[in-house]
């Protein structure tokens, strides 16, 4: 996988497993459910858009719940004093 000529390959690969996955969508009789579980390439395109729309709502609570750099790093002033003890 080092090389681009092995990345350009599983892509095309890829991109032919999918048109042939589709393309089995129209050689067998489908009882759906719901009308349109009847629509050539549903499932194909329900996935796609489900996909898509996790990854942009995961952007966006990325913003939200984002944290500073040094959140879990201590203050710097707190950083070269001893431990304190309790009392005794």
């Amino acid at each position: 996988m080092d090389e681009p000529r092995n990345v350009t390959r599983l892509v095309y690969g890829l991109a032919v497993l999918c048109a042939l996955s589709l393309l089995a969508d129209f050689l067998y009789t489908k009882h759906p459910h719901f009308s349109v579980e009847g629509w050539p390439g549903f499932y194909a395109v329900y996935g796609f858009v489900g996909s898509v729309t996790l990854v942009l709502v995961a952007k966006e609570l990325r913003r939200l719940l984002r944290r500073d750099e040094d959140y879990y790093d201590p203050p710097e002033q707190d950083r070269h004093e001893p431990p304190a003890t309790g009392p005794r």
